[in-house]
C-alpha cells in the first residue's frame, strides 16, 4: 500500500488534473492518515466541484474524523449531483442510524437497493436497522466516535460549538436548567418557559417507544414554519433541545445535535 501511495502521489503531482486522487485519498483515509486524505480530497475538490465521487470521498473522511454535520453535506451534495449515488446513500443512512433515525435510515438503503439489488452489504445494513442493533451498519465508512477532550467548565457546557450561546438547551430530569439559552424570533428570552414545557418530555418519549415496541428512544425531530428542533436525551436523566433556522435541514440538525449530546454528557459525567 506504501507503494501504491507514492506512485500515485508522483502521478497526481505531474498530473494535478488526474482523477488518481480519488485512489490516494482513499488509500490515505485506509491508512488512518485523515488530515493527509483531507488534503487530497480538498485539492481534487477545488479542481473537480462537480464531481460526486470526490464529494463522496470527502464525506467518508469527515465520517472518519466525526465530523458528522459536515460529512452529511457533503453526502447530501453528492445526491444533489448524482442522485443515484449509492455511496452517498449508504453513507447518509448511517449518519440517520447514528442518531436513531431508523425509519430514514431504512430508506436510504432501501433507496440503494433498488440502484444495486444484488449487494450483500445493503441487505446486511437493512437487517441491522431493522433489528435496532447498536453498532453501525457494515456499509458504513465511519467508525464510533472516540471520547472528546476534556469537558468545559460548568459555566460553559457548550463552549466551542455550534450555536454554542443559544438554540441550546439542557435539562435535568426535573426540567432544571442546566445550560444553554433560547430566545423567540422577537428576541425575547424563553429559556425558563420552554424548559417548564419540556419537563417530563423524556418519560413520555421513553414511554411512548416502549409500547411502540420502539427501544430506546435516541432523539425526536420536529419542523415548524420558522425553524426546526431537535429532542434527544444525553442520559438517561437528561434532555437536550437544539433549535436552528430552517436553513438547516432535519438531518444535519440532528448530526448537531448528537455532537452537543456527546458534550452535554462528558460534562454531567464530571459533576457525578
Amino acid at each position: 500500500m506504501a507503494d501504491e501511495v507514492k506512485t500515485l502521489s508522483t502521478q497526481l503531482a505531474q498530473d494535478p488534473q488526474s482523477l488518481v486522487f480519488l485512489r490516494l485519498g482513499e488509500l490515505l483515509r485506509q491508512k488512518r492518515q485523515l488530515d493527509a486524505a483531507r488534503r487530497v480530497a480538498l485539492i481534487g475538490l477545488e479542481r473537480h466541484p462537480h464531481l460526486a465521487d470526490a464529494h463522496d470521498l470527502y464525506a467518508r473522511i469527515l465520517a472518519d474524523r466525526h465530523d458528522y454535520e459536515h460529512a452529511f453535506d457533503e453526502w447530501d451534495m453528492t445526491l444533489r449531483i448524482a442522485p443515484e449515488h449509492t455511496g452517498a446513500l449508504k453513507g447518509i443512512a448511517f449518519l440517520y442510524f447514528k442518531v436513531g433515525d431508523l425509519a430514514q435510515a431504512e430508506a436510504h438503503l432501501r433507496a440503494a437497493k433498488r440502484i444495486v439489488p444484488d449487494d450483500p452489504s445493503v441487505d446486511q445494513a437493512i437487517a441491522m436497522v431493522r433489528g435496532g442493533v447498536a453498532s453501525p451498519p457494515p456499509s458504513a465508512a465511519a467508525q464510533a466516535p472516540a471520547d472528546a477532550a476534556a469537558p468545559p467548565e460548568e459555566a460553559r457546557i457548550f463552549a466551542g460549538l455550534e450555536g454554542a450561546e443559544e438554540g441550546l438547551l439542557l435539562l435535568d430530569g426535573a426540567g432544571l436548567v442546566l445550560g444553554g439559552a433560547l430566545r423567540s424570533p422577537a428576541g425575547a428570552d424563553v429559556t425558563d418557559a420552554v424548559a417548564a414545557y419540556l419537563a417530563g418530555v423524556s418519560q413520555e418519549a421513553a414511554r411512548t417507544a416502549k409500547l411502540l415496541a420502539l427501544g430506546t428512544w435516541r432523539g425526536l425531530s420536529a419542523e415548524g414554519g420558522q425553524g426546526h428542533v431537535h429532542l434527544t436525551p444525553p442520559t438517561r436523566e437528561s434532555l437536550l433541545l437544539v433549535v436552528r433556522d430552517r436553513s438547516v435541514p432535519l438531518g444535519r440538525l440532528a448530526m448537531l445535535a448528537q455532537r452537543v449530546a456527546q458534550a452535554a454528557r462528558h460534562w454531567l459525567e464530571r459533576q457525578t
